[in-house]
């Protein structure tokens, strides 16, 4: 996920360079179960323009799907939302049969006739599935449906909303069907993300283009205000259906306190307050003073906090402030848009020039502080197909400027002696992370002549380019959307191009000949070697630069409670608690 990406751990876009999850009250309101949480910048609330960390994170404060994760189980596991239960499969597995919970319900709100809300249906869902893959929407996660579902393609091509799509069918107002073209074995993934969650027609048709901004689902919280770049606040949902705090997980959950509220009523806090907060210092104090319960490192502050040895200092223990750390399925790398002239098309060793320029070891110790790792395949550790092959494009400056001699730039300057400048955007207009990374790259490339430029935005417009394919160079990051190589695989897979996920326009026949076998195959040895063998294609291609694989360090006060780190669900904010302190 872009992000997702949401894009929070890493956004996928690489904009959020800490972590920041969580709140608490202020002191002074002991009794108060408010949490107080970090926001960011991100793109509304519509579910299908949910391709970032951000905003999936938003979106599932107020939407839900079919289908959701188990909070704390590992492995990961997923379990019905919406859904009475999992879904029954036809033999061929090309049919799912979902049967709805009944008396699940959209709040009142003006949209609706007299203001009253109203039950969710079979029909709410195919609405909102016919949304997800409309051509006219352009959502960056129409690749869920569009190449799987029976007749999805043939009807986003004829863009006639109204016509039915073959494979989305309304048995009753309870039982939906999603009818397949061929097998999917990540369909019950998919149905996890917030692309897929429902919305009633009534509140896209009255709110139209601001609709992004009044969300109306059935999710545990609903929005009360949103002052944009400032201060958004959630109060509990009067009208949500009802769950549960689990009663099952892993091993040590029970021992670590996360089973302490199994059965209580969800959500257990009340409201939430998020605060953005672009400056890290000002988030930093915020921490230190009780504002808020959780907080990230960014580079300037993770010696004040973390110890030699790698764990808390001593001064944030005599706190009792908590250290969770843990690896993420996420990659970040440099993205070159193939369909540009300069740094596309058949010219590799540019490519790979900007890639051996690069010194990705040291990149970890001056911005990341040994925090991330260097990458050396695009399917990061922990995700089945991930091998440790050495990178081919290790950092060798002999080699960059070799290679981009052998590219044309000899020295940086072409034939007519006109030096070299290339263009790399970047989300994170204004932290001093960013503009420290932007210093790390300009410097590096300058070593073999490149002039680089370095655009740095704000995260909503960073992704709008990236969508749109209008950059040349871009610093970026994909956080997995489930526990499948499948899903770093179809960033590069050509159907999926701009405004798809491929936002590098990477397109080679070889290996959508492979992606297309490995999509209907289920886990298997041959899938994984096949997985192995399509990684070997991009790294020649070289449309990505790898860079890092990241390790989040999260600080916890300790009346912040249940937080427990699950790196492909967006909803915890329905678990957590805050403690009168």
């Amino acid at each position: 996920m872009l992000s997702v990406g949401l894009l929070t751990r890493i956004a996928a876009a690489g904009s959020l360079l800490f972590f920041a999850l969580a709140g608490c009250a202020p002191k002074q309101e002991s009794q108060d179960r408010t949490l107080h949480l970090i926001g960011g910048d991100f793109r509304g609330f519509d579910p299908v323009d949910s391709g970032d960390v951000s905003t999936a994170e938003e979106i599932c404060r107020v939407y839900e799907g079919l289908l959701e994760y188990s909070y704390l189980e590992r492995p990961y596991k997923v379990i019905p939302r919406l859904a009475e239960a999992l879904p029954e499969v036809s033999d061929d597995g090309l049919t799912y049969t979902f049967r709805l919970r009944k008396g699940v319900r959209f709040p009142d709100d003006k949209c609706f006739p007299g203001g009253k809300g109203r039950d969710v249906t079979a029909h709410d869902f195919i609405y909102s599935f016919k949304r997800l893959i409309d051509p006219q929407i352009s959502s960056d996660g129409d690749w869920i449906f569009i190449h799987h579902v029976l007749g999805a393609k043939e009807w986003a091509d004829k863009g006639n909303f109204q016509a039915p799509v073959p494979g989305f069918i309304a048995v009753d107002d309870h039982t939906l069907q999603i009818k397949l073209a061929h097998p999917y074995p990540q369909l019950l993934w998919t149905l996890t993300m917030s692309f897929t969650f429902v919305v009633p027609r009534e509140a896209v048709e009255f709110y139209k283009q601001d609709f992004r901004s009044h969300p109306v689902g059935t999710g545990p919280f609903r929005l009360k205000s949103w002052r944009r770049r400032y201060r958004i606040e959630y109060d509990r949902n009067p009208f949500f259906s009802g769950q549960q705090y689990p009663d099952v997980g892993a091993p040590g959950d029970r021992e670590a306190g996360l089973l302490e509220d199994a059965g209580k009523p969800l959500p257990i806090v009340d409201r939430i307050i998020e605060y953005d907060v672009s400056e890290y210092y000002t988030f930093w104090q915020m921490f230190l003073s009780g504002q808020i319960a959780a907080a990230g490192l960014n580079k300037d502050y993770f010696q004040k906090a973390i110890a030699p040895d790698l764990g808390l200092s001593d001064e944030l223990k005599q706190r009792g402030i908590r250290l969770y750390k843990t690896p993420e399925p996420t990659i970040l790398y440099i993205a070159f848009n193939m369909k540009d002239p300069a740094v596309g098309g058949q010219n590799p060793q540019l490519r790979q020039a900007f890639a051996c320029a690069i010194d990705v070891p040291k990149l970890c110790e001056v911005i990341y502080n040994n925090r991330y790792t260097p990458a050396h395949s695009p399917i990061p550790p922990g995700i089945g197909g991930h091998t440790d092959k050495p990178y081919p494009y290790r950092y060798n400056l002999d080699r960059a400027k070799q290679l981009i001699a052998e590219a044309g730039y000899a020295g940086g300057r072409d034939k007519n002696n006109r030096p070299l400048r290339l263009t790399l955007m970047m989300a994170g207009a204004g932290s001093t992370d960013a503009r420290q990374m932007g210093e790390f790259f300009t410097d590096h490339l300058r070593a073999i002549g490149v002039d680089l430029v370095v655009q740095q935005l704000s995260f909503a417009e960073y992704l709008r380019r990236k969508q749109e394919g209008h950059y040349q160079i871009a610093y970026a990051g994909w956080v997995g959307d489930y526990p499948d190589a499948e899903n770093f695989l179809k960033l590069f897979y050509g159907p999926n191009k701009c405004p798809g996920v491929n936002a590098t326009n990477y397109e080679n026949p070889e290996f959508d000949a492979l992606y297309k076998r490995i999509s209907v195959m289920p886990d298997s040895p041959e899938r994984t070697a096949l997985y192995e063998q399509m990684v070997d294609i991009v790294l020649a291609d070289c449309p990505w630069a790898l860079m890092t694989y990241p390790l989040t360090y999260g600080l916890y006060q300790p009346w912040f409670q249940n937080y427990k780190r699950h790196p492909f669900s967006y909803a915890g904010a329905k678990y957590y608690k805050v403690l009168p302190h």
